[in-house]
């Protein structure tokens, strides 16, 4: 017996030290001198980002191995809190939210975890992981110290803590860092706020677990903490000795890391796909270890914003597409691309063992023949298959107020007798649609900053209807607090021979179609079984719409083509594949109950990656709810990503020449030369200047033959702080770089990475000149070039002009 029992033990403890076990022996991970310290020993991180809601759960551990094959050591992951609570204080962490489950993973594959739980994470994500819900409390103030935001802030990060905190390093876990709040040098200067965060935190993970802030080298000192460790954000080809100088005179005992080297970029609707140089990203990161820097690599597989999650970038609005793909090693859809095996190239020098062998990828790719949607049914008809309380008549009402979070909601009222053409003005969160008794009259769209539409004279009791479809909310800056819908009034203006009248209507009819697979798929059940019951009937009835085919709903009004479609298509062997929307027109997809994401045809997306996991042998289901109509009802599968294919009405550029202001006669509010380098410059005015527009002459570069780059600018007012830029919009420049996303809105986009550079070969001067919403008073000019070694395309001699 006592034979039996030392072996039985001998097998327990050989069980308890495999690799296989859900935890190992305890550990340490703290910030040393100059270096962390991993179990006491030097240690750098080579941490590759990757986000578990942006990857079906059976793909996980597939692209933890690649990340791994990659010569990572470590993943790094966002939580996103609207995810986790999509309902205030209903919580889910099970399926593809078991953040656990990843974490475990990881470490099952030898990887350890840097954990980023926000509770603001931005990640070109709806709100940038805040709650829709927050917003139902109009006047709350987000990331600041308002007293319902930080209850629910520390609710959602302790039940975080549930999940995570026995998975820290120092429970045996595969968790070396947590970071605090997120690039909130950003957002704005509130170390308080930020002091409060931490402490909840440490609170729930521990005193000893390791905490950091992540920041610009430009910010990073706003809202540093004394007890934190500090690290920056910086993109490829950025000059890295810059990036760490000052960092380097405050802290110079400090371990150095980047948090977030940006393999590549994120793409919005309208605009090309981003891509970066691979030797840039990878030059950057052998530069970065050959210093025994560590780092973070943003993304190193994308992946997908599947539903509504993918946000909007500010200024203005620019929402992003459903593509994550972020021209990252590892593409949307988990394969290496040849950035990867050249980053693999590079690692392996600083690997003391050979690499593990690039995992297969778990799906093959497969193709699916044209198909054509025939059901379809209206908008209305998902007022019959919701609950109580998506219909409410009065005043007008935002999403938030109608207790909806992502959807559309259709406005109606009845107007009086306007004898003349009227202009209809309003707030429309996103994309708003109009029509006058079921004729559709036009459309206002929030990404163009349109915010009016003309109209023609009506008779009494005409019928406004306003669709309006909300897209991401804003997940970058102070234009966070995003409602969705018509926010405020609507006013219809109209001058007669006697005066101007200007129309509030006050009695509307607002209907909430919230975006959920269930509605889509009962609307188009529920006229299945209509046609089913009155084989004979056509054309429509109340609330539904009575159609065999698509080719009978064309018969319909305008007011009837926004809908559901669906259709089926069969499979004798799943895999992967990219269904092709380019024939229609604006809206979301859902197959087999999946909400793959939004489409537009717009692009440059113009393809939707279907995860071969969400197919099956035999029949498959597909619905597309189309706010606009399709010009045919049709859809395939193809072998590859249609990522960067624009269908706009106009170009991108802003060089219309009516628009170029004759400077010639107009004096200068500065003239002078900027100094050579990398690094914010600020221009001071003689004198204050008022004008609504901004004009930057540029007359000569640095570095003879260049091309004119900018980053990024500010303008100061009086006082002077920077004055808002959330309003700017660009109205001229005589040369931009459109294929490279180079175009004069990089000037004030937020991101210090991005820039207006002037096309190859175009001649100097250049002329850029910004609208800045309103007439303003500027005292100082802050100029920023780009972030490369050099500064590439930096500006010298100048006129400045406010008009």
């Amino acid at each position: 017996m006592r034979k039996f029992f030392c072996w039985f033990s001998l097998v327990v403890a050989m069980m308890m030290a495999s690799p296989a076990c859900a935890q190992t022996a305890q550990g340490t991970f703290e910030t040393g001198n100059g270096t962390f310290l991993l179990n006491g020993k030097p240690f750098v991180v080579k941490a590759a980002e990757i986000h578990y809601p942006r990857i079906p759960k059976p793909y996980w551990d597939h692209r933890i191995k690649m990340c791994k094959a990659l010569g990572m050591n470590t993943v790094c992951i966002y939580i996103f809190w609207n995810i986790h609570e999509q309902r205030e204080g209903e919580f889910d962490f099970t399926g593809n939210n078991d953040v656990a489950e990843f974490c475990r993973l990881a470490q099952k594959n030898g990887m350890y975890v840097i954990v980023r739980p926000g509770p603001y994470v931005c990640a070109e994500w709806e709100m940038g992981g805040l709650p829709w819900w927050l917003l139902k409390k109009k006047d709350i103030k987000l990331r600041e110290r308002d007293p319902y935001f930080m209850e629910r802030v520390k609710i959602f990060e302790q039940k975080v803590g549930e999940q995570l905190a026995g998975l820290t390093i120092q429970n045996g876990g595969p968790i070396i860092m947590v970071q605090v709040e997120n690039e909130y040098g950003s957002y704005g200067e509130d170390k308080p706020y930020v002091s409060e965060i931490r402490d909840c935190l440490r609170g729930i993970y521990g005193k000893d677990l390791a905490l950091f802030q992540c920041d610009w080298s430009s910010n990073f000192e706003k809202n540093g903490l004394d007890d934190l460790t500090w690290t920056m954000n910086f993109g490829t080809g950025a000059n890295i000795n810059d990036q760490f100088r000052r960092l380097g005179e405050l802290r110079p005992n400090a371990p150095k890391m980047c948090s977030e080297f940006w393999s590549g970029w994120f793409d919005k609707w309208g605009a090309r796909h981003e891509t970066r140089p691979a030797k840039d990203m990878v030059e950057g990161m052998d530069e970065m270890l050959s210093k025994g820097i560590s780092f973070s690599l943003y993304m190193t597989h994308g992946g997908t914003s599947f539903g509504h999650w993918a946000g909007a970038n500010s200024p203005g609005f620019a929402p992003d597409v459903t593509s994550y793909d972020y021209d990252a090693p590892i593409n949307e859809y988990g394969h290496a691309t040849e950035k990867y095996y050249e980053l693999r190239e590079m690692m392996q020098k600083y690997s003391d063992k050979k690499l593990p062998a690039v995992p297969k990828a778990p799906m093959p790719i497969i193709t699916i023949p044209k198909f054509e949607l025939t059901e379809f049914a209206t908008l209305m008809t998902a007022t019959g298959t919701m609950k109580e309380g998506q219909a409410e008549t009065g005043a007008l009402k935002t999403f938030e107020e109608m207790n909806m979070g992502w959807g559309l909601m259709i406005y109606s009222t009845r107007l009086p007798e306007i004898s003349s053409e009227s202009v209809l003005t309003g707030e429309f969160h996103d994309f708003a649609q109009v029509f006058i008794d079921g004729k559709y009259i036009g459309k206002i769209d929030r990404v163009k900053n349109e915010k009016s539409l003309t109209i023609p004279a009506v008779k009494k009791g005409a019928d406004l209807t306003i669709i309006v479809e909300g897209m991401g909310r804003i997940n970058f800056g102070r234009a966070i607090k995003d409602f969705k819908g018509i926010v405020g009034n609507v006013t219809l203006s109209t001058e007669t021979d006697e005066a101007e009248m200007v129309l509030t209507p006050k009695n509307w009819t607002n209907v909430a179609i919230p975006d959920y697979y269930e509605i889509a798929k009962g609307s188009l059940d529920m006229v299945k079984s209509f046609n089913e019951k009155l084989p004979d009937m056509k054309g429509s009835v109340p609330g539904i719409a009575v159609t065999r085919n698509y080719q009978e709903s064309a018969q319909l009004t305008d007011f009837f083509k926004p809908g559901y479609h669906r259709g089926y298509f069969n499979l004798t062997k799943v895999g992967d594949t990219f269904l092709n929307f380019e024939t229609w027109g604006k809206g979301q997809v859902y197959v087999n109950g999946h909400a793959l994401g939004r489409i537009w045809s717009i692009g440059p997306q113009q393809t939707l990656y279907v995860p071969g996991c969400w197919l099956k042998k035999g029949k498959n289901e597909i619905i597309v709810l189309d706010v606009v109509g399709p010009k045919e009802a049709v859809v395939w599968g193809q072998a590859v990503p249609e990522l960067n294919k624009l269908q706009l009405e106009k170009s991108n550029k802003h060089n219309n020449i009516g628009d170029k202001p004759d400077l010639n006669s107009a004096t200068p509010a500065a003239t002078g030369a900027f100094n050579g380098g990398n690094g914010w410059q600020t221009v001071k005015f003689n004198a204050p200047a008022k004008g609504r527009y901004l004009a930057i002459e540029c007359l000569s570069t640095q570095k003879e033959n260049d091309r004119v780059a900018i980053a990024e600018i500010y303008l100061q007012g009086t006082d002077g702080k920077r004055i808002s830029r959330e309003p700017w919009t660009t109205k001229y420049a005589n040369s931009e770089e459109e294929n490279g996303n180079h175009t004069g809105d990089k000037v004030y986009d937020l991101q210090e990475s991005t820039y207006w550079q002037t096309e190859k070969g175009a001649t100097l001067p250049h002329l850029l000149v910004i609208d800045l919403g309103s007439e303003q008073t500027i005292s100082a000019l802050e100029y920023l070039p780009r972030a490369e070694q050099g500064a590439p395309g930096s500006v010298k001699n100048y006129k400045i002009y406010l008009y």
